[in-house]
């Protein structure tokens, strides 16, 4: 197991690697280049990019928060596991997040530095990782992962330790021009804020998932699950332009924040798609309800440039333990609610 770039490598890296994955570098720089401003967004296409230029099963971008690495963007056989903490000690991420340096695990299995049943949860036996510097500071890792044993060679190392660069500077572009990024809190904040609603994002909403299902479980109570689709937002988007379609993006976000409690957690999961982790929800009966009274408080006009719109949106809920044991399973469960309902009312479905 290799820890570090061969010195070799690190002498003249243009020629250490081929040139059609040069290229692809080339392609992932212009790429994250194109994405913008919004932080969450960089680093959910970071991750993707990762794995398609490495080749790997998946790819992760966790930030160091306190003494735990948290799942903050993940693609392929790591994106079930958005939201994933990991104590720092004993895990590979962090231990690249204490030494700076880029690590690699040829498997896992047999790895001491590992953290070896998180492994097992995401389904990876080999992996590379590299840190992430905001400034002075180490905020996290990249990694790409796979599957199979010993999958990765110097050259991925290499191209993981080059493009980590373009990661760290897009980290920097992204909260340059907003709010100003003191400390490493205000950075993790920004990677789990939604731009356009100002909600959380899909990335906090599935960390407050996982947590809430492992206090669920450890105390014996129930959690409520509700996920919200806007009706019509394509062909707003089609008819009006896109800044029609975010304006009522942001006036169904304003109506669902005034709808849920504090202890409610809300976010913008992506599209015209809005999750709810319902705190009080006690059975499956009070959360068709909770669903049916949600779609009906929502719906109503609003203007925008002086055109009126209608809106309205279809909410499917459901609780554990009642409807499913693990996250997959209630998802499912609350989309299949929630398209019953766009389907009995005739809403419009949308792929937007």
């Amino acid at each position: 197991m290799s820890s570090l770039l061969p010195s070799h490598l690190i002498a003249d890296p243009a020629a250490s690697l081929p040139p059609e994955r040069l290229l692809g570098i080339i392609r992932f720089q212009t790429e994250i280049a194109k994405v913008g401003l919004d932080l969450a967004v960089v680093i959910e296409r970071v991750a993707l990019l990762a794995q398609i230029l490495t080749g790997g099963s998946g790819a992760v971008v966790e930030l160091a928060e306190g003494e735990e690495m948290v799942y903050r963007a993940a693609s392929g056989i790591a994106e079930r596991q958005l939201g994933l903490r990991l104590a720092r000690r004993g895990s590979l991420s962090g231990l690249c997040v204490e030494q700076g340096v880029p690590l690699h695990c040829e498997d896992s299995e047999t790895d001491a530095r590992v953290d070896r049943e998180a492994c097992r949860v995401v389904g990876l036996r080999s992996m590379i990782v590299v840190p992430l510097r905001h400034g002075d500071l180490t905020v996290g890792v990249l990694k790409v992962l796979s599957a199979q044993p010993a999958a990765f060679h110097d050259a991925d190392l290499l191209t993981l330790e080059l493009i980590s660069e373009v990661v760290a500077s897009a980290l920097v572009h992204a909260t340059r021009y907003s709010a100003q990024v003191e400390t490493a809190r205000d950075l993790f904040l920004r990677a789990t804020q939604d731009s356009l609603t100002g909600l959380g994002n899909r990335a906090l909403f599935y960390d407050r998932l996982h947590q809430g299902l492992k206090l669920a479980r450890r105390q014996g109570h129930s959690l409520g699950i509700a996920l919200v689709d806007m009706d019509g937002l394509k062909r707003i988007n089609d008819e009006h332009g896109h800044q029609a379609g975010d304006a009522a993006l942001r006036v169904l976000a304003e109506r669902l924040r005034a709808l849920t409690r504090e202890s409610d957690t809300l976010a913008r999961l992506g599209g015209d798609e809005f999750g709810i982790l319902l705190s009080a929800v006690k059975d499956p009966a009070a959360a068709r309800d909770f669903a049916l009274k949600l779609a009906d408080l929502v719906r109503g006009s609003f203007s925008f440039d002086g055109v009126p719109f209608e809106l309205s949106a279809s909410v499917g809920a459901v609780v554990f333990p009642e409807d499913g044991g693990e996250v997959e399973a209630l998802l499912h469960q609350a989309d299949q609610a929630m398209y019953e309902m766009k389907r009995a009312r005739g809403a419009e479905r949308t792929d937007s």
